[in-house]
């Protein structure tokens, strides 16, 4: 039979205790040790019970438990928020403290002494907020991929404008604030929640860069989402990613929907968003989409 103080942290922790837990739940070392009995150790002091491999959130959760003020951070927090993706089987945590990382077996601990506001409980699991996480990404990778988890976490609605500048006053003088100001203030005020893809997010800061008017984003014309949409021109412009080559029936037909609803279609890889960005500008102009306002 399981302790009842092991019992209750299991129930609320996916499966797992840790040791200072016990210890603060008034366990005596020996209590502990006749607590764990028959959990299986996943890191020093932290144990799960049962035998089926960890859930990527047990390992999150598990590296959170290694010791008190220990919340889940860079990567790792980055795939838990959604805006990166991270499938390394070593898990980041950060704790308060100075020093460089250091690596313990499938744990790599970094230190930090500006975590105060800066850490949330989900579930009971700390995790650095997203914006936090957002500039510490930004901080150690290059500047192409830290646009990208910016326009990532901004489309799936984990962080707002507000947020990012917020980070930005908060930690002045920090690796990566300049960074993350400068893809604040590209992509501050675009719908990017109604975005469905990255590319869609980047497009629209292509044209509102190019001066060009700016579209409605995923709006229904004759019962299909358009990409873009100028409804004063009845111009739009789908970016077509890897879907529209798996199913490029089905998309042409929603085409001819438009096209017979009176609308003109253009059509443009997002491959081209991304590396050729005229073309995108070019095609808008072609469709006769105005000049934004002064």
């Amino acid at each position: 039979m399981t302790h009842p103080l092991v019992e209750r942290r299991l129930s609320t922790q996916e499966g797992l205790v840790s040791s200072w837990q016990l210890r603060g739940d008034g366990a005596s070392p020996d209590a502990i040790r006749h607590a764990i009995k028959g959990l299986r150790e996943v890191h020093d002091g932290v144990h799960a019970s049962g035998h089926a491999a960890l859930s990527e959130l047990q390992r999150w959760r598990a590296a959170t438990l290694t010791a008190p003020n220990t919340a889940l951070a860079f990567v790792s927090a980055g795939a838990f928020h959604g805006f990166f993706e991270h499938r390394g089987p070593a898990v980041t945590v950060v704790r308060p403290g100075s020093g460089g990382p250091q690596q313990f077996g499938r744990l790599l601990v970094c230190r930090s002494n500006r975590l105060a506001g800066d850490v949330a409980s989900y579930d009971g699991m700390p995790v650095t907020t997203p914006a936090r996480t957002a500039l510490d990404l930004i901080g150690t990778v290059a500047r192409t991929r830290g646009d990208r988890i910016v326009r990532e976490a901004l489309r799936i609605g984990a962080v707002t404008d507000e947020d990012l500048v917020r980070a930005v006053i908060r930690h002045k003088g920090r690796r990566g604030v300049a960074a993350l100001r400068a893809f604040a203030a590209e992509y501050s005020g675009l719908p990017a929640t109604r975005c469905r893809s990255d590319a869609e997010l980047l497009g629209l800061a292509i044209l509102r860069h190019a001066g060009l008017e700016l579209p409605g984003v995923n709006v229904k014309i004759a019962g299909h989402a358009a990409d873009y949409s100028w409804p004063d021109r009845r111009v739009i412009i789908e970016l077509d990613g890897p879907d529209f080559h798996r199913y490029p029936t089905h998309d042409l037909r929603i085409q001819r929907k438009w096209e017979r609803a009176g609308w003109t279609v253009y059509r443009l890889s997002t491959d081209d968003v991304y590396h050729r960005p005229d073309l995108l500008i070019a095609l808008a102009v072609r469709a006769n989409v105005r000049r934004a306002g002064p």
